[in-house]
């Protein structure tokens, strides 16, 4: 028993050790002097000067063309980078800690109908996974749960937090649908790979969802003389609150779905994944639809297809004037995000200029979430979430971040990784 006691307290440490004290609220203005601004709106500026206070940009110039900054607390940024954070869409840090220890498991409910279920409060800010993504410039995600037919609500958060609460940029930004597919794998045979077949109940579950939707709009519309929470939830997507995503890659499942939402009048629609979204670019643009695309590191999804689809596919997308964002999910999600920006490095190698390819994962993603009013870009008036670089962020080689700033806080940048990293380097240094 006294062994068991121990195993567990170990898991327990293991899933609870909290991560850097988050740093305390702007106090003083500060000025970050000579940088190469990187806008995330196209522009450049090669000398800047940014002014920080109370939380936010308050100046953004030339540097040869400006005023005093006597008596500011300075960072000579001369020859380096600066960048606004970095965004991550439809993503699960936070929810899961350690996929081995169920307890620290906390991405999907039960049952297939959840939109009323909230993945903020599920949300651990004290995640070690979530303070390693801050190195790389990876400042703010979307939160978003699994599995289902409708997963939950998702709600945005910022990277350094004692908590849910305090993590919480915007709440219950949408809801987050999965659409049938309409192929199926068939069991893998010895020796061989899964074939795929048509999915026969394919009309019967896009009528269920149908259905569930038609109940929802019936059920707000009436006198509701019982709470229905799940219908509640789904009231923001028809009032136009929130966003309705739906995850669906397949050429006739984005059709279907982006019909779909028409028939609902529902504005505001969101496709995440999007394989074949670049075979219907002309409806998605007709209907003012987005893309988070799915994982740029990915290989193409059947023999017919590009050998290089998956990276040029934000390029393809970009051309025909969709708004595009990038993803991270798939096999080790979570520990992949911290590689969002050379994903968006891997675009630029197919076709996007470096510019185009930041956006992917600054202004973009902000105007996606819903948050471009404050977030995505270095432009005045807007919050101070920003970070510098010794050089281009979007190359693993030269992403070495000096300075990161949350609303105007200046984060510790130091996680158990790179205690790792120092702890091991003194050692063999000194052999």
């Amino acid at each position: 028993m006294k062994i068991l006691i121990t195993y567990i307290a170990a898991l327990c440490s293991l899933v609870t050790i909290a991560q850097q004290t988050p740093a305390p609220k702007q106090t003083q203005a500060i000025a970050i002097v000579g940088a190469i601004a990187h806008i995330g709106n196209g522009t450049i500026i090669e000398n800047s000067l940014i002014i920080l206070e109370d939380g936010k940009i308050t100046s953004i110039t030339d540097a040869t063309n400006s005023s005093n900054i006597a008596g500011i607390k300075t960072i000579d940024a001369k020859g380096k980078h600066v960048y606004p954070g970095f965004i991550i869409p439809n993503s699960t840090l936070g929810l899961v800690e350690i996929d081995a220890v169920r307890a620290s498991n906390d991405q999907a409910e039960l049952g297939n109908w959840n939109p009323h279920i909230r993945s903020l409060i599920a949300y651990n800010a004290e995640s070690k996974v979530v303070e390693s993504m801050r190195p790389n410039g990876v400042l703010l995600g979307q939160i978003a749960p699994r599995s289902g037919r409708i997963s939950g609500t998702s709600s945005i958060v910022q990277f350094d937090a004692w908590n849910w609460e305090d993590a919480a940029i915007k709440v219950n930004d949408g809801i987050h649908l999965n659409w049938p597919d309409n192929f199926t794998a068939s069991r893998r045979s010895f020796g061989g790979s899964h074939s795929l077949k048509p999915n026969e109940k394919y009309a019967e579950q896009v009528t269920e969802i149908t259905h569930y939707f038609n109940n929802a709009v019936a059920y707000n519309n009436g006198n509701k003389t019982k709470t229905n929470l799940p219908f509640e939830a789904l009231n923001g997507i028809f009032d136009s609150s929130k966003k309705l995503y739906i995850h669906v890659d397949e050429e006739k499942g984005i059709i279907d779905a982006v019909n779909f939402s028409k028939e609902n009048n529902i504005e505001n629609l969101v496709i995440v994944g999007g394989r074949d979204a670049y075979k219907v670019t002309s409806l998605l643009k007709e209907h003012a639809v987005s893309i988070v695309l799915m994982r740029v590191h990915s290989l193409p999804s059947s023999e017919d297809e590009d050998y290089d689809l998956p990276y040029k596919s934000a390029k393809l997308l970009t051309d025909a004037g969709i708004v595009v964002a990038l993803e991270a999910s798939g096999s080790h999600e979570r520990m992949g995000t911290r590689n969002l920006p050379f994903y968006a490095g891997t675009t630029v190698a197919h076709g996007l200029t470096k510019e185009q390819a930041l956006q992917l994962i600054t202004l973009n993603a902000a105007k996606i979430l819903g948050i471009d009013a404050m977030y995505g870009t270095l432009e005045a008036g807007k919050s101070a979430t920003l970070f510098v670089s010794e050089g281009d962020a979007l190359d693993m080689r030269t992403n070495k971040i000096t300075h990161a700033f949350i609303d105007g806080r200046l984060l510790s940048l130091e996680t158990h990784q790179t205690e790792l990293w120092e702890r091991y380097s003194n050692k063999y240094n000194n052999q």
